[in-house]
């Protein structure tokens, strides 16, 4: 599978990081099967100030009762997956990198986006700081799974999450993982320029 060369020096991987449970399967695969000892992973996270999600977090970060119950109730979700109900979910997966993979560096990089498309936004970090693999968590759709995959061009500027991630395979200059958890240790889904529905066990 396309991403993986303990031959070559060191590299950079970068993650969409979110707090949701399909960055936190992108986030696992990459630990696992993505980057080696002495690469660099960065955990990329864009902010929309003006998002209803942004609003969301930020009611969020008031620690109430239940949402503690809720957390100490989800005794079914990995590590990773509990850490994206956290208010530092950012800090939660630097630890977790450390955790599982302890000779590779790991940084944070928090963007604010106002006004930009998410996916050209992303495209133009991992052309910034030159990454070599970039891995995107990936909601698969009844349409997706029934048609296939969309090529599309064109604004990314209001679509969903599935589509971000079909455009940064399609579009970016470096090798594009778009990673689909199937349950705690049932694999994955990738999908890549090349490959497409690729099966991998966890």
């Amino acid at each position: 599978m396309e991403g993986r060369n303990i031959t070559s020096g060191s590299r950079k991987v970068m993650v969409v990081a979110e707090p949701n449970r399909e960055s936190a399967g992108a986030l696992q695969y990459a630990l696992s099967h993505a980057v080696v000892q002495h690469d660099e992973l960065i955990l990329l996270h864009i902010e929309n100030p003006n998002s209803w999600i942004s609003t969301f977090s930020t009611f969020l970060r008031r620690p109430s009762m239940s949402s503690t119950s809720s957390i100490n109730n989800n005794n079914n979700a990995s590590p990773l997956e509990r850490s994206m109900e956290d208010v530092d979910f950012l800090e939660e997966m630097k630890i977790a990198c450390k955790a599982a993979q302890p000779n590779i560096r790991v940084r944070v990089e928090k963007v604010i986006m106002e006004g930009k498309d998410k996916a050209a936004a992303i495209l133009a970090l991992t052309k910034v700081h030159a990454v070599d693999v970039l891995v995107i968590g990936q909601r698969r759709s009844f349409s997706t799974a029934i048609l296939g995959h969309r090529r599309s061009g064109g604004s990314m500027r209001g679509r969903i999450t599935t589509d971000t991630a079909e455009f940064l395979i399609e579009h970016s200059q470096c090798t594009c993982v778009g990673v689909q958890k199937k349950g705690q240790n049932a694999g994955y889904f990738l999908n890549t320029k090349t490959h497409r529905n690729f099966w991998l066990l966890a």
